[in-house]
């Protein structure tokens, strides 16, 4: 796995500030459309049964918790 170095990280974070940033509600929600959109083409079963993906965690967060397991 490639760990990016911490000049790399901060052009990344000051191009998403400067660009991103100036888009207005428009166009940030035409931005995310498209990302969805790309997704689902990758994945047709995006975003798929998302309560399966998270059961794991909220068995754990129970346990943690002392509370009894769902039923």
């Amino acid at each position: 796995m490639l760990r990016p170095s911490v000049e790399l990280e901060a052009l990344e974070r000051r191009y998403a500030r400067e660009q991103l940033g100036r888009l207005t509600y428009e166009e940030g929600l035409a931005l995310f459309t498209a990302l969805w959109c790309e997704a689902r083409e990758l994945n047709p079963d995006f975003p798929g049964e998302w309560q399966e993906d998270i059961a794991p965690a909220l068995a754990m967060a129970r346990a943690v918790n002392g509370l009894p397991p769902a039923p």
